[in-house]
């Protein structure tokens, strides 16, 4: 286990006032963010989804992100999967909300269900800690992973959504399928049984030139098109983008994200890596 999990209860379901008033304010204000430049960019009001990315934070300050209107939440490591799911399970539920719900129509989803995604890395080993509990894998680089959670998931009679993640900044720190090879891997993924393909993720470049950000994320959005319009098996779920993060999320608004990853700017600063 990572060492942090030695010094954080993360399980614990309880928050302070003051710390849930402070996640609340921080979620309006990036909501805000959000909507000023779907509006500047002309989308549509709603058209991006806000993740919450809670790596290192506890069941109740996850929960008080949920009660100030945030719907999809998203984990770095299994280990937290497993240390979290069962007290946010018995809170959404307590709060009429379902977590990853394995059925559901549109409506429900926007209304009273929390989508739960892991957004880290994924070692094959570690593939049933996640399985039964997360509802999207959206850091899946290559096509052997892909296939372990297709038969973990299709001996499960499970439905696995997945984004393959593309490394558009080219930095060797980053995981992610290369570029070139993201139009080929993800119509492989799409055929696999137990398995949908949802779209592409990335991690923007780690600059400070908005030129050279956007530019991963529009080839990206380039990506997502191709995949999407060439009518090959199982690709035409392929929609979502998860691109962007605190830090760079309205670079990747502008260039077509539908879902942000936000950590900092909802929670503050990690305590932990």
């Amino acid at each position: 286990m990572v060492s942090y999990m030695g010094h954080i209860d993360l399980s614990n379901q309880n928050v302070e006032a003051q710390r849930a008033a402070q996640i609340h304010d921080n979620i309006v204000t990036v909501m805000d963010k959000i909507r000023v430049t779907e509006h500047q960019t002309g989308r549509s009001s709603g058209e991006v989804k806000l993740l919450a990315a809670t790596k290192t934070r506890t069941v109740g300050e996850i929960m008080a992100a949920i009660d100030a209107g945030v719907r999809l939440i998203g984990e770095n490591r299994p280990q937290e999967v497993t240390a979290k799911i069962a007290g946010l399970q018995t809170l959404c539920a307590q709060h009429g909300l379902a977590l990853n719900p394995k059925s559901h129509d549109e409506a429900k989803v926007m209304n009273t269900c929390v989508g739960f995604h892991l957004i880290g890395q994924l070692q094959a080993n570690k593939i049933n800690k996640v399985i039964d509990h997360v509802g999207t894998i959206e850091s899946v680089d290559n096509f052997q992973l892909a296939e372990r959670i297709s038969r973990r998931a299709a001996a499960r009679g499970l439905t696995m959504g997945i984004l393959l993640e593309v490394n558009e900044s080219g930095e060797e720190a980053k995981s992610g399928c290369e570029p070139d090879d993201a139009f080929e891997l993800a119509c492989k993924m799409a055929t696999l049984p137990g398995l949908e393909l949802q779209g592409l993720m990335t991690i923007g470049a780690h600059v400070d030139d908005e030129a050279i950000i956007r530019k991963g994320f529009a080839h990206l959005r380039t990506a997502r098109d191709a995949i999407l319009q060439s009518g090959e098996q199982g690709t035409a779920g392929c929609s979502e983008l998860s691109m962007g993060m605190t830090h760079d999320m309205e670079y990747a608004i502008r260039e077509g994200s539908t879902i942000v990853r936000v950590g900092t700017a909802i929670f503050g600063p990690r305590a932990f890596i």
